[in-house]
């Protein structure tokens, strides 16, 4: 389900995702607190739509001001443990990797998902996009459900 919010004016527009990291210390006195801070902190958006003929708010956190964008939640997709890792299934990060320089770094540290938490996978997607894993993990690439609301 859909939910209105604002954001920065160059991040409004339709498909861009963006994860909420919750409130800045500059929105502290701003009138429009209540329609910016409405999302959940740490989850993974998308923006659905944006607000036709919404005009551009003043923003202390954003130098071009925030617009009314409609957003919902998405799958964050994560390398998990091959064992296991079934549509359904609950499954948990395996734990920090240093090598960022491998193809499959943002699935392993992923946007959106911490490492103490478990998570519903919703697809299997299939093999990483890494040849091997430098810490020989063996993954399976794959969706976390997006959070319930």
């Amino acid at each position: 389900m859909a939910k209105v919010t604002l954001i920065g004016s160059r991040l409004a527009e339709g498909g861009r995702e963006f994860v909420y990291g919750g409130e800045s210390p500059a929105c502290e006195g701003c009138p429009y607190r209540n329609q910016c801070l409405n999302l959940t902190e740490g989850v993974r958006y998308e923006v659905t739509s944006v607000r036709d003929n919404a005009q551009t708010l003043e923003c202390a956190v954003h130098d071009t001001g925030v617009r009314a964008v409609e957003v919902e939640p998405v799958p964050v997709p994560a390398n998990v443990a091959s064992k296991g890792a079934y549509a359904g299934s609950k499954a948990r990060l395996e734990g920090p990797c240093p090598h960022t320089e491998c193809p499959s770094h943002e699935y392993c540290v992923p946007d959106g998902a911490d490492f103490d938490t478990e998570y519903r996978i919703s697809e299997v997607l299939g093999d990483p996009p890494h040849d091997y894993c430098f810490l020989d993990r063996d993954l399976t690439l794959v969706e976390f459900a997006p959070a319930e609301e």
